[in-house]
């Protein structure tokens, strides 16, 4: 999707250009609610009625819905701050604010994750964070890197190839994330741990390809996030990869191969890619299942 003068957003499961409202708290509401992770008391943290009074995040959330900056307990909110911190200094990157979004009256309106882009924040709905734990506890850093993705985008005016879908912006974000999994100063993950944490996020792609906000179909997404990762073997700026991503999705992987390779892309890279350009070929048609994609090996 374009660009716009407005709060553009991004989440895992929609893509929505909109003038964001942001929550009205009083001035001791928006207190507690920025109160940093490292100040946080090492027990179980619950949800005060104390934090529900700021009771409005904005129109992309149930009117119930409230920030904090908790999730389930101490050992949760550590991990997801360290988590952004650490997603933000293998791209050069400041951390963005990170807030948590809680519905104690329709939890399941908290199954979203949200990237904005002015302020540049990122939302995290609690009821998308527990589904994501049961998988393993790399699955909530991996969309937490889908939604960093997205500020990159912001920050670098990427995808460098924009469609009329946000299928590109999702695409690429599912690339970073592979990327970050993969890094050995990012999460620097096995496929075994990394591989069923994307299948939970890229199942829910879809085949809507004329709407605005087709994200991709959930076979294309685990290319992209294949492909991240063993882009994830180079350190690469967010230029670079986006370069390196687009170049590969969007020529090689479709059999669209140029008769010399552009200067910007590195040999070792390109070997390499081309090398394993027969598996990514068959996850982006579905000829590797959505069972079989989950024990590649790395």
């Amino acid at each position: 999707m374009k660009k716009t003068k407005f709060n553009r957003i991004n989440t895992i499961f929609c893509t929505v250009a909109s003038l964001s409202l942001l929550a009205a708290c009083s001035s001791n509401d928006e207190t507690t609610i920025t109160e940093s992770a490292s100040a946080l008391e090492a027990t179980d943290l619950q949800i005060t009625d104390f934090n529900a009074q700021c009771s409005y995040v904005d129109g992309n959330w149930s009117s119930t819905a409230f920030l904090n900056t908790t999730m389930i307990n101490t050992t949760q909110t550590n991990f997801i701050y360290a988590q952004n911190n650490k997603i933000a200094s293998v791209f050069g990157q400041s951390a963005v604010t990170l807030k948590m979004v809680h519905d104690n009256s329709n939890p399941s309106s908290t199954y979203n994750a949200i990237s904005y882009s002015n302020p540049k924040k990122i939302y995290f709905g609690e009821a998308i964070y527990v589904a994501a734990l049961n998988k393993g506890q790399i699955v909530p850093a991996m969309i937490l890197a889908h939604e960093f993705g997205h500020q990159l985008q912001y920050t670098y005016n990427l995808p460098s190839k924009p469609e009329a879908t946000a299928r590109p912006n999702e695409l690429e974000a599912d690339g970073f994330a592979g990327y970050y999994m993969k890094r050995p100063t990012g999460y620097n993950a096995t496929w075994e741990q990394a591989g069923p944490g994307f299948e939970f996020a890229y199942a829910i792609g879809d085949n809507n390809t004329t709407s605005p906000g087709h994200h991709g179909t959930p076979s294309q997404r685990r290319s992209a996030a294949r492909l991240g990762w063993y882009l994830g073997d180079y350190a690469l700026s967010a230029s670079d990869f986006d370069y390196n991503f687009f170049y590969y999705y969007n020529n090689v992987l479709t059999g669209s191969y140029r008769t010399t390779t552009p200067e910007r892309i590195n040999p070792k890279i390109d070997a390499f890619i081309k090398s394993k350009m027969s598996e990514l070929q068959k996850i982006k048609s579905g000829e590797i299942s959505a069972e079989e994609f989950t024990k590649l090996q790395d």
